[in-house]
């Protein structure tokens, strides 16, 4: 897990550095990142075990994550 205010940045192409999760939820992050930086909408996701998206991005460890996802620059 990582802490709290911890950032990943994504440009364009889908490449990224960072994380917001240890590698959990990553990859659901990175995809709807790449619909904020077509539509320039920001969003909230949210992620936890009672979801039934938890198991399929990989946050079986348990818990609840919320990453606020948005464009800059």
């Amino acid at each position: 897990p990582r802490p709290v205010g911890s950032h990943l940045v994504i440009d364009e192409d889908g490449n990224f550095e960072g994380s917001v999760s240890g590698g959990c939820v990553e990859g659901a992050v990175v995809t709807e990142a790449m619909d904020v930086l077509r539509s320039g909408e920001p969003k909230m996701l949210e992620f936890g075990v009672a979801d039934e998206t938890a198991w399929r991005v990989g946050l079986s460890c348990g818990g609840r994550i919320r990453v606020w996802v948005e464009r800059v620059g």
